[in-house]
């Protein structure tokens, strides 16, 4: 779509309308009502500035054709034409257009890659959603094949999921074709991907290029042949030859075609060879050609050579190799260990040594290209060079006969610590680019590396480098990972220049902080099996250092873990686990002396509990008066160990008090307890001076708050946890405590009526790289502060993105997708567009919790369009019980809001305890500016004096809520009712009664 202010669902109904469908047409065809489809409709002719809907199908008629005219974009471009293979190009076209898996198998030279490139160029129009290649020669590790093809096709990795099942579900209903090239160097990675990848995807086509088939269930297998010669001097062979060797500066005379036809024969028709010879043509001549093959090709002597053609690509680069001088010969078998495209600069590092003089090397690729045994290609960063894989394949064979790759290979690791060193400096707006560039170099050195005994020290290094700018490129599974990798290597090697036992311990305590990093990432992945697991190991590595306080302190985060994120785990450990591996913690630090009493750090002992067994609810439900306890809660003081007693109080106050809702909570604990423990953990990491650790104390604090019903004090907790993680540089850990803190901070905010605030950090949280593949949970608390601001035309705007990535994500359920579908199902209700209100409600059963939604945010939202539709009385049956019954699923955010609207429904509805229920809740929301002026209004109407109060519109346009403005006009009726229509009417809301 050329406009970028048309929204995704208005392009999905101009193009129904390029198919010429009516509005009950498209509303069946999109699972939306008429309505909708008028509403998109009458958006399309504003925006696209067209006089009527014949005139929008034209429009969209025309789009399409531009979209299909358009050559496809993720293929690459060849640097020569395509020549010949009319026949086979067209049998394969149609095997890729009729079956679900094609592979073109050949031995290496023989064309597949061209082949294949050729075809889907020619097929791209037969696959809606386009063509994508994915190039698998850099890949060395089986399990990497999917993250090669979501690099390819543009799909990043989504929280809660490794990148092979995003690859799936982003595919899952694309009509497109998928080139899998150079597969078999990893055929074990690709066949299983491919059989996951052909199941879950039934309109996804794959064309794959190997050596071997790949043994999988859909398979249809295209033998490529060689360049046919059939027609002597006019057959594709020879037209190659003539080709490449004009571009080469000379053309052959049309007098030696058949002598040409006869050295195309000798070399099999396999096009790299021929392309080979024909690069030697303006040096060697034809005599010299042909003495030079003759002698080569003896060695296809005894053999059938139709069986085994690649033989004579073998004498072609044996033969061209041969041919160069021993500095270029050096050089050629050098640049082998390069997996990606390399500068001139990176091939004097890695191969500029004797007998290759370091200033010969540029003028030695230069040299190469010329005999087409690298290409050259321009880039933004200079001339790259690349050789096709079976040169490179050819290069690390003689790389190792030269008995050098050791030499190598260990310059190309050190070239490759370095640049990674340097890309540590992630500045300026090409550092994807040259991390792009690099990455697949490190990779593969690291694997090698990993390898080597001797190299152990340089391939840690090398992961932890490769985990932190993986992490940066937003890339966590593979942070993940090589953190995983570098603690494993860091046990292995003992640590740099250690030895003995001291080496075993520093090797140790280096795996404990790898893995600690790792379990960091693998909470911003929305993992908390990975994040308790990797805790774990964590701590035993610690032990095995002699660091039993950082072993307590990992079986703390570990015990953290599993309550303040129990939502995020496929099968939640254990209580009786858990409780012990706080007890265990606890004994640590106390043999250890790190764990100081209450009354030597100055901390005031926490309450025990009061809450008899067996009571009915989790917390013994609060007077709904707010308590509003100070977040500054002791003067600083000395305190030794802080950090580890930190860690234990987080852990008791997730698990002892159940600061954080969890789960598997305790019902055993009173409000006022679990505050005494959040607030602790929060002086203690306050004292300790680590930030990260204070915001997630401020989380707890935050929690417990809520329980205690001050929703002020959970709120400006929330805040301070963006305040103090600002300055931070973005670790694994800071990022998972800031993507938390912005969502609980967005969140708080809305439940004190701060909209403008909670818009801003509700966009900050959009706005975060991690949650690029996740816009239902990017957009969640986004879309409820625009709903509550009445803002219909974002809320319908970012609803389709919510959606269309809620079913990619196989419909997940979260504490903030249920609220997120209910504003939008709201915003519809106030719309009066009936049936996508009752659609929108139907996702909320699928993406929230039935209690949540009925007790709580559920009531709040459909109050609200009962109000607005003048129906008083069904608002006051959606919020009658009294907020004391229903606390729990209201005390967090919806606690003021379900106050507020029940007592304005029961002004409106004139219930006898209405003047009551205004006095009683002013004091639970004094200092929110919405639900105050809301409040206000009520008494304004019992009292017969709205028309009086007008200003209160002002107040509601005041603290960002013009929908609640617009209201009050029409509340106050007489003159007003026209000015509020029209203010509701700018909102895109129905008037309502």
């Amino acid at each position: 779509m050329s406009s970028p202010a048309v929204s995704t669902r208005e392009a999905e109904v101009l193009a129904l309308l390029g198919e010429h469908l009516s509005n009950a047409e498209i509303s069946a065809r999109l699972f939306i009502s008429v309505r909708t489809v008028e509403s998109h409709v009458s958006a399309l002719l504003r925006k696209l500035d067209e006089p009527d809907r014949r005139a929008l199908s034209r429009r969209a008629a025309d789009l399409a054709r531009v979209e299909r005219a358009r050559p496809a974009p993720a293929l690459p471009t060849p640097l020569t034409a395509f020549v010949g293979r009319t026949r086979e190009r067209a049998e394969l076209a149609e095997a890729v257009k009729t079956r679900r898996q094609v592979t073109a198998v050949g031995p290496g030279g023989v064309g597949k890659t061209r082949l294949a490139l050729a075809v889907a160029a020619d097929t791209a129009d037969d696959f809606a959603d386009g063509v994508r290649f994915v190039d698998l020669a850099p890949v060395t590790d089986p399990a990497r094949v999917g993250a090669a093809i979501a690099a390819a096709v543009g799909v990043g990795e989504q929280p809660g999921r490794d990148v092979d099942e995003s690859v799936l579900t982003a595919l899952a209903d694309r009509r497109a074709l998928l080139v899998l090239d150079n597969c078999e160097q990893i055929r074990d990675g690709v066949a299983p991907f491919l059989e996951r990848l052909l199941v879950a995807c039934p309109n996804l086509r794959v064309l794959a290029t190997s050596r071997a088939r790949m043994l999988v269930p859909f398979e249809w297998v295209f033998p490529v042949p060689p360049l046919s010669s059939d027609g002597g001097a006019d057959s594709d062979a020879v037209t190659l030859f003539l080709e490449r060797a004009a571009a080469a500066g000379r053309p052959p005379e049309p007098a030696v075609r058949d002598r040409i036809a006869a050295i195309c024969e000798r070399l099999d028709g396999m096009a790299l060879a021929i392309e080979l010879a024909a690069a030697r043509w303006p040096t060697l001549g034809l005599d010299g050609l042909t003495a030079g093959l003759s002698d080569q090709l003896r060695i296809l002597a005894g053999g059938p050579r139709a069986e085994d053609r690649h033989r004579s690509v073998r004498a072609a680069l044996d033969w061209s190799h041969d041919l160069l001088e021993p500095p270029d010969r050096a050089l050629l078998r050098r640049i082998s260990v390069f997996v990606v495209p390399f500068t001139a600069e990176a091939a004097r590092a890695v191969a500029g040594f004797a007998p290759l003089d370091a200033a010969e090397v540029a003028d030695g690729l230069g040299r190469l290209a010329e005999q087409s045994l690298l290409t050259a290609t321009p880039s933004a960063t200079g001339t790259r060079y690349q050789a096709l894989e079976t040169i490179r394949q050819y290069g690390a064979e003689r790389l190792a006969d030269a008995a050098e790759p050791a030499d190598v290979r260990s310059r190309h690791l050190d070239w490759c610590l370095a640049g990674a060193t340097a890309l540590g400096d992630t500045g300026g707006a090409d550092w994807r680019a040259r991390f792009d560039a690099l990455a697949d170099d490190l990779r593969a050195a690291l694997t090698w590396a990993e390898g080597r005994p001797e190299r152990r020290p340089q391939a840690h290094r090398l992961a932890l480098l490769l985990a932190g700018l993986a992490f940066t490129r937003n890339l966590p599974g593979e942070s993940q990972q090589r953190y995983e990798q570098a603690a494993a290597l860091a046990e292995d090697t003992g640590g740099e220049g250690a030895a003995g036992s001291a080496g075993d311990a520093t090797g140790a305590a280096a795996a404990a902080g790898a893995l600690r990093e790792a379990a960091a990432v693998a909470g911003c992945r929305r993992l908390g099996d990975d994040m308790f697991r990797l805790h774990r190991a964590a701590a035993e590595a610690a032990r095995r250092a002699g660091d039993t306080v950082g072993a307590a302190c990992d079986l703390a985060a570990a015990a953290t873990v599993a309550y303040r994120f129990s939502s995020e785990f496929a099968r939640l450990p254990a209580v009786d686990e858990v409780t012990a591996l706080l007890t265990e913690a606890r004994g640590h630090l106390s043999d250890a002396g790190a764990l100081p009493s209450d009354a030597q750090a100055g901390l005031p002992p926490v309450a025990p509990a009061q809450v008899p067994r067996g009571a009915p609810a989790r917390r013994t439900p609060p007077h709904l008066t707010p308590p509003h306890l100070p977040l500054a809660l002791l003067p600083p003081a000395r305190l030794s160990s802080a950090s580890p007693a930190a860690a234990l109080a987080l852990a008791e106050a997730a698990v002892v008090a159940d600061a954080f809702g969890a789960v598997q909570g305790d019902a055993d604990n009173t409000a006022q307890e679990t505050v005494g423990h959040a607030e602790r953990a929060v002086e203690l990491a306050r004292r300790a001076g680590d930030p990260v650790a204070e915001s997630a104390a401020l989380d707890a604090l935050s929690g417990a708050l809520t329980w205690a019903g001050d929703s002020f004090g959970a709120a400006a907790a929330a805040g301070r946890r963006i305040e103090i993680l600002a300055p931070v540089p973005p670790t694994p850990a800071c990022t998972h405590e800031r993507m938390d803190a912005l969502a609980m901070a967005a969140g708080t905010a809305l439940g004190v009526g701060r909209l403008p605030q909670a818009r801003d950090w509700a966009r900050q949280l959009a706005d975060q790289l991690l949650f690029a593949e996740v816009q239902h949970h990017a957009l969640s608390w986004l879309l409820v502060a625009d709903a509550f601001a009445g803002d219909a035309a974002d809320v319908l705007t970012g609803s389709e993105r919510f959606l269309d990535a809620w079913r990619r994500s196989d419909r997940q359920r979260s504490f903030s997708l249920g609220p997120a579908a209910a504003s939008v199902a709201m915003i519809h209700g106030l719309r009066g567009d009936h049936d996508a209100h009752a659609a929108w409600l139907a996702i909320v059963t699928e993406a929230g919790t039935a209690a949540e939604h009925h007790h709580g945010y559920g009531a709040v939202f459909d109050a609200m369009v009962h109000l607005h539709h003048g129906d008083a009385e069904a608002a006051l049956e959606r919020l009658a019980p009294e907020p004391e019954q229903v606390w729990k699923w209201v005390s967090w955010i919806w606690l003021h809001w379900y106050v507020g609207l029940r007592a304005e429904a029961s002004v409106l509805a004139g219930h006898p305890a209405a003047r009551e229920r205004v006095a009683e809740s002013r004091a639970l929301v004094a200092g929110n500016p919405v639900v105050t002026a809301q409040l206000d209004r009520a008494q304004a109407l019992l009292d017969g004096d709205l028309p009086g109060r007008l200003t209160l519109a002002t107040a509601f346009d005041a603290a960002g809520c013009p929908y609640q403005s617009a209201r009050t006009l029409l509340l106050a009726g007489n003159g007003h009712t026209a000015a509020g229509t029209t203010a509701l009417a700018a909102l895109g809301l129905a008037p309502g009664s």
